[in-house]
């Protein structure tokens, strides 16, 4: 029996889905979320999945109904004797709940790892965690995608002279360093204290701006009060010009305002949550194409971490 790549796609990712299936050159799996007028829903794969290698991408981001609405369809994968079962999570949600930081909370993200584990999942397919050690949190293999893979040829093509890279808060400066790194750049950090979730109480730049054009990177873009704030002080500190890239825009409150008033020149999004409004300083690139050659390397037993750019240095 020949054994085929299928690719299916829950609600939230079928955009994403589509392209992630055109970059494969295979079409979208016939699969169909039912709803019923209680508010409940049913995955039906409308094709036959036995001995396949299936791939069914969402993002988990919120309603909390996406999480639910994988989980099912694992299970229905599992249950149509599926060969191997992979779930494609561009964004994984629930990733800021990694720990216990404070007395009787839940450490969610752990919580997801094993709803996905019990579901049925053989392998998870992500980008760029919040917490890399999240990866620790699963029992089966984890496909962890960098997006410096797709920020890094874009910086190429802006050719900015005086560069230099800035990390938004402490947590992101290991990313931020292995791409300044690439670019044979200095970087920065900004150091931030809240006051409470969401809301930033004050911010110090430890480093020089003074004359550089400045590249902020993040994995998480949510109220982008951080990213305004850095910019403000960044510009204050004597920067030439403040550009962000996040990997995943979660753009909740008021953060669309937040973004058009601010000092930057432009955010740098990926499509792994669809944008909810358009926004004349947020440029969107897909992660089809990335996902695609993994899901690719994936049935051929091929390297994964070969994709990163920045293992992967060129000679300059």
């Amino acid at each position: 029996m020949d054994i085929s790549v299928k690719i299916f796609s829950g609600t939230s990712s079928k955009y994403l889905a589509e392209k992630i299936a055109g970059s494969y050159d295979k079409p979208l799996g016939d699969l169909v979320i039912q709803k019923f007028s209680d508010g409940e829903f049913q995955p039906v794969f409308n094709e036959s999945v036995r001995g396949d290698y299936v791939f069914l991408v969402q993002s988990t981001s919120a309603p909390a109904d996406n999480l639910m609405e994988l989980l099912m369809m694992i299970d229905a994968a599992k249950r149509a004797s599926a060969g191997y079962i992979t779930a494609v999570i561009p964004y994984f949600g629930f990733a800021r709940q990694d720990r216990k930081d404070k007395p009787r909370v839940s450490i969610a993200s752990k919580l997801v790892a094993n709803l996905l584990t019990t579901a049925g999942a053989d392998r998870v397919m992500t980008m760029d965690l919040h917490a890399p050690q999240i990866q620790g949190f699963f029992d089966i293999p984890v496909d962890h995608l960098d997006s410096s893979a797709i920020f890094i040829p874009y910086i190429e093509k802006l050719n900015i002279s005086n560069l230099i890279f800035a990390s938004p808060d402490v947590g992101s400066t290991n990313r931020v360093r292995e791409v300044a790194k690439y670019f044979e750049a200095d970087m920065v950090i900004c150091d931030k204290q809240r006051k409470r979730a969401n809301e930033v109480a004050a911010m110090t730049v430890i480093g020089d701006v003074t004359g550089k054009n400045v590249v902020l990177i993040d994995d998480i873009c949510d109220t982008a009060g951080t990213l305004a704030k850095a910019a403000k002080i960044l510009k204050e500190r004597g920067a030439l010009s403040v550009r962000a890239f996040c990997t995943h825009p979660v753009l909740s409150g008021a953060a669309y305002e937040n973004i058009e008033n601010s000092e930057l020149e432009e955010m740098v999004v990926c499509d792994t949550i669809p944008l909810k409004k358009s926004c004349s300083k947020i440029k969107v690139l897909t992660t089809a194409e990335l996902f695609a050659v993994a899901i690719r390397n994936t049935f051929e037993n091929k390297s994964i971490s070969s994709l990163f750019i920045h293992s992967n240095r060129k000679n300059k």
